[in-house]
């Protein structure tokens, strides 16, 4: 039975957007990546705020449905199309489910923030220009070094952090760990743990993310 096109808005270059991204290829959903220009200020016309009221990026539309936060939108097109593609990326039973949830939580509230930072300072600042803030890096850094040091220990128990199947809790940790790879001199606090590094590797060289890390890259003119 063919259906709409799922509608992603925003540049693939947002770790948000090429969270959500990742998540249809693994899932093999048919999706349009609809351009929003974001220095125009297109996110923050009345069109868009309709359908993401607070002018970020990304908003989905799936046929009447919109919805915002990457996150939310990943566990919705996991739920959905449960039975095609990676029918394991969101857990099949409630115990898988939670325990990825928990590692997505993890990430949302652990990972994320220091990460995000450290991709701003390091990645961003100096391409707009702006100045970096070492202290803030700094601290940042040292945040980050104690989320992965729990990593660290999960990982050696266990191939992927929710166990020995890559799950979404993996895939969301991509968009920050590839700027923060290939684009700072950082790669280290991922490459320099055995573990982090081992999983790092497996999960950032997924067919699905290849493709991602694809349409980040510029295109000619």
């Amino acid at each position: 039975m063919a259906t709409t096109p799922v509608k992603v808005y925003g540049p693939p270059i947002s770790t948000a957007v090429s969270r959500v991204l990742a998540c249809l290829l693994e899932k093999g959903v048919d999706y349009q990546l609809i351009s929003v220009n974001m220095s125009k200020g297109e996110h923050k016309k009345p069109d868009y705020l309709k359908i993401q009221p607070f002018g970020q990026v990304p908003a989905f539309q799936d046929e009447d449905i919109s919805l915002f936060e990457s996150r939310a939108i990943c566990r919705y097109i996991c739920n959905k199309y449960a039975d095609q593609g990676n029918k394991g990326l969101y857990g099949t039973n409630p115990l898988a489910k939670a325990s990825i949830d928990q590692w997505l939580e993890a990430e949302g509230q652990s990972f994320s923030p220091p990460s995000s930072t450290l991709v701003f300072q390091l990645a961003f600042a100096p391409r707009m220009k702006l100045k970096q803030d070492q202290g803030v890096i700094r601290q940042n850094e040292e945040k980050l070094k104690k989320v992965l040091d729990v990593y660290e220990n999960r990982l050696g128990e266990s191939r992927f952090l929710a166990g020995d199947e890559f799950s979404l809790a993996d895939l969301s940790h991509l968009p920050n760990g590839h700027y923060l790879v290939n684009a700072t001199d950082r790669g280290e606090l991922f490459t320099s743990r055995n573990n982090v590094g081992r999983w790092w590797t497996e999960i950032s060289t997924r067919d699905s993310w290849e493709k991602v890390v694809e349409m980040q890259k510029p295109t000619a003119n």
